[in-house]
């Protein structure tokens, strides 16, 4: 009777976490779909694959934002329930410093060498153009969403993560309806195409930013104290960087990997690339309650570990570990029931029609270990300070033998389009035994909380 309070209690706690995360990420998802699907109804698949394409800067940018969050989650979820408002004060700061200045660096590079930035993707002219409009019109947002999504990311750990939600998903209603009237020209509005995507992200992230400074404003949670970023950091920034730069390593050896799929993929043709792009979008969209149970993990037993409840959180990891595979086996079906009515629906040539229907399958079966790795990886590992493990598994994985394998088939042996999807989705998989045998290990289990006159 014991075990099964522990269990209730405990799935309880992490559903009141999770349910307004992932609804988050499933509501991020929606924008990135919207986007693809009324520029597919639009114009062209070029369009619909520029803005594919010009989203890789945003997905690189934010590999900087993910590792920024993920360090301050680290450090701040153990301080908040050890009750240490003061220094989860100054984690924020650090972190809000890092990510206002790497997101000014991409808004400049945006607007300013859009083309470059495209041409990095692919070399078709029909895409670039495109692109690159998008591109310089979207480049302001790079930094607001640093702030917000940083901001959101301490909320969640302070135990606000419904308001996060909330905010968020309003944003993302207003981007999806900015995008109807500002692609199409709808009512009063210009009709602008893919500029008209750009502007309305724009719009959305200064929403969001004005919602979080109301928020703050009323006290209803950590206010960002602008003279902590300004000053250094002492002991807590050391151990900040010490717990982020190996998530940073890790996220952009990963992102840089999974970046080099959408170079491969914008190689072989707009057909490859607008197939894979759909089928990125659902997988993405059906994995956001697997990121947002990581997410809600990462707290809870970051939690634990700064009460220094030891034993309780190795149980928690165990039976996280096992819902997490359960929850990627359900996912994957959803995309197979999913796959007829989305092949159905989306204004595509038929050879990527052809190539779409495949990679669905393909994304069926990989979330199943990207559940089980995103939990343990990204939720389990780094809530007690052991973020290097990610980082060299991660980085082994995709650089020695993912992306060698998808550059050898697509441009040595030139196998067909499917082929090279197919090995290009075996990163997960190639990654399950080195994780296992490390969760054994239970190097994870640690309070790494300092006093505050350490501080």
């Amino acid at each position: 009777m014991e075990e099964k309070g522990f269990r209730r209690t405990l799935y309880r706690q992490l559903f009141s976490i999770v349910t307004p995360i992932a609804i988050q990420y499933l509501m991020s998802s929606l924008v990135t779909a919207s986007d693809a699907f009324m520029l597919g109804l639009y114009k062209s698949q070029d369009d619909q694959a520029a803005a594919s394409l010009a989203g890789q800067v945003a997905f690189v940018c934010s590999l900087f934002y993910n590792a920024f969050i993920s360090g301050c989650n680290v450090l701040a979820a153990q301080y908040w329930k050890k009750g240490d408002r003061s220094t989860v004060e100054q984690v924020l700061a650090i972190t809000m410093r890092y990510a206002l200045v790497v997101g000014g660096v991409f808004s400049l590079a945006s607007f300013l060498i859009p083309e470059q930035l495209m041409r990095i993707f692919t070399t078709d002219p029909e895409v670039i153009a495109p692109g690159v409009a998008y591109l310089r019109t979207v480049a302001l947002s790079h930094i607001l969403t640093g702030f917000s999504q940083v901001y959101f990311g301490i909320m969640k750990v302070c135990d606000n993560a419904r308001a996060s939600s909330v905010i968020a998903s309003v944003s993302v209603l207003l981007n999806i309806l900015l995008n109807w009237l500002l692609i199409f020209g709808v009512w009063c509005f210009p009709e602008m195409g893919i500029t008209g995507a750009a502007i309305a992200t724009v719009i959305a992230r200064i929403f969001e930013v004005t919602c979080c400074f109301i928020f703050m404003a009323r006290g209803g949670c950590i206010p960002l104290q602008v003279r902590k970023m300004l000053r250094r950091s002492g002991v807590l920034g050391h151990d900040y960087l010490h717990y982020m730069m190996p998530i940073l390593i890790n996220q952009l050896g990963w992102g840089c990997g999974v970046t080099m799929y959408s170079v491969i993929m914008g190689h072989l043709g707009s057909d490859a690339t607008a197939a894979n792009s759909i089928a990125g979008i659902v997988r993405s969209m059906i994995a956001s309650l697997c990121w947002g149970i990581a997410a809600g993990v990462g707290i809870l037993i970051g939690g634990m570990l700064g009460r220094g409840e030891l034993e309780r959180a190795r149980k928690a990891g165990g039976s996280f570990v096992r819902f997490s595979i359960y929850i990627g086996i359900a996912s994957g079906l959803v995309i197979l029931a999913l796959t007829p009515f989305v092949v159905h629906i989306v204004k595509l040539e038929p050879v990527a029609k052809g190539y779409l229907k495949y990679m669905m399958w393909m994304a069926a079966y990989y979330i199943i270990g990207n559940s089980l790795n995103s939990t343990v990886i990204t939720g389990i590992f780094p809530a007690g300070g052991d973020t290097r493990f990610g980082m060299v598994c991660d980085c082994v994985t995709l650089w020695c033998v993912v992306v060698p394998l998808g550059l050898l088939a697509a441009f040595v042996f030139h196998l067909p389009v499917l082929a090279v999807a197919f090995i290009l989705t075996l990163d997960e998989f190639v990654k399950l035994p080195a994780v296992y045998r490390h969760y054994m290990k239970f190097r994870w289990l640690r309070n790494i909380t300092r006093e505050q006159a350490e501080l």
